[in-house]
């Protein structure tokens, strides 16, 4: 391999729908397309001329491009030969009027509204398209395309390439999709990639001042603009783009209301458990006394700000029986969701989050006795001996609201 050749994605026996692709710039002969698939009888043609439109799209005119394909999808391999373009200090980002595949139109997703479910958020490895394809399947409220932590330094690049690609590509069927970038500065970076694709979400890890969500949220409006995004339509521009920080310090902890106001844009807190408990140093333990206090300021703060409290994630993926009861106390303390690790987790956070049968019969009841004393014109409340507060009948019909939309009547 010469000095001038470049890698990107993976081959091995191991590995599922991804590929790996080396590129050698040439100063001349056009292009050259070596491939092996597993497909080959079937799709050798359509993998071949895409590759070529990618490269076109890129301007590179002179290279051999060697593509090992192990049930890759388009995005997949469009994304696998940027990243192998990019790394040579060639191309161009790709026009976003065409999709990865090349000659049709992106996906077009409408925004998600400031207030919806967000019990459930699971963490799908930035740079593993394996498990991209099936999230939606599983019904989370959301799926977090991950830069951060799942991603090896090395291929934060591909990385943003592959997220970028699979937010205009893959069907995650109702799921909210939300990008967790690196810590600032390097999740600009990220910013600048995926926000030309319209995620609905980002996730700022380890804000500390209000000033940092600021730089994200700016960062997002020059993306518009820039990169590509001229292209798009008006409304296109206009979508909300969400901020979700995540608090994962001493200090942030303390600035928890100052960060969850400091920008329109803000629908969420939540907290990174591991990295505040390292902070304080002392250990994460299961029944979660160590971090009670950051927990509960976050909750006041996102609640004084008239935003979502997101709680952690629990990290024993075997342990339903754990998540359930920490999901409930969660639920209890006043947050409204939490992230996920594992599939298997989604249903039972649902079942946490949830009201108990008798909980939402009480507030069926309240409802209705609150509805009968409007329809007389009362203001005053009973059910059988009993007054009921205004801020009981709130909170009652707070809870109906959201069962509805949970989908339990």
């Amino acid at each position: 391999m010469n000095a001038d050749t470049t890698e990107a994605g993976r081959s091995g026996g191991e590995v599922r729908s991804d590929c790996y692709v080396r590129f050698e710039p040439r100063p001349s002969g056009g292009v050259e397309i070596e491939l092996a698939s597993r497909v080959e009888a079937y799709y050798g043609d359509n993998i071949r001329t895409q590759a070529r439109q990618v490269l076109a799209d890129l301007g590179v005119n002179h290279a051999r491009v060697t593509i090992e394909d192990m049930g890759a999808l388009p995005f997949v391999i469009s994304a696998r030969i940027e990243a192998a373009v990019r790394r040579a200090g060639q191309g161009e980002r790709p026009s976003l009027r065409r999709a990865p595949r090349g000659g049709t139109e992106p996906r077009r997703i409408p925004a998600t509204p400031r207030d919806r479910l967000r019990r459930s958020r699971l963490y799908l490895p930035g740079n593993e398209p394996k498990y991209f394809l099936n999230a939606g399947q599983h019904a989370p409220d959301a799926v977090i395309l991950d830069l951060e932590d799942s991603v090896h330094p090395a291929e934060k690049d591909a990385a943003r390439v592959l997220v970028r690609n699979a937010l205009r590509e893959v069907d995650f069927g109702g799921s909210e999709r939300m990008v967790r970038i690196n810590q600032l500065p390097l999740g600009l970076l990220d910013v600048q990639e995926v926000v030309p694709a319209l995620p609905d979400v980002i996730l700022i890890p380890k804000v500390e001042t209000a000033e940092q969500v600021k730089q994200v949220h700016n960062a997002i409006q020059d993306a518009r603009y820039t990169g590509g995004v001229g292209e798009t339509s008006e409304a296109d521009r206009a979508r909300a783009i969400w901020l979700m920080p995540i608090l994962e310090s001493a200090l942030a902890i303390e600035n928890a209301f100052a960060i969850a106001t400091s920008c329109k844009h803000i629908v969420a807190l939540t907290i990174g458990l591991e990295d505040y408990t390292a902070d304080l140093g002392v250990v994460k333990t299961r029944g979660g006394g160590e971090s009670l206090y950051a927990r509960l300021r976050l909750v006041n703060a996102a609640h004084a700000a008239g935003v979502q409290a997101i709680d952690s994630v629990y990290g024993d993926i075997a342990d339903n029986e754990g998540l359930l009861k920490w999901g409930r106390r969660a639920r209890m303390l006043g947050f409204e969701g939490m992230g996920c690790l594992h599939p298997a987790q989604i249903p039972v956070i649902h079942q946490a989050f949830a009201p108990s049968p008798d909980e939402l019969e009480k507030a069926h009841r309240i409802v209705a006795a609150f509805e009968e004393a409007r329809a007389h014109g009362l203001n005053v409340v009973a059910l059988g001996s009993k007054m009921i507060d205004p801020p009981v009948v709130k909170r009652a019909l707070k809870l109906v609201e959201q069962a509805k939309r949970m989908g339990i009547e």
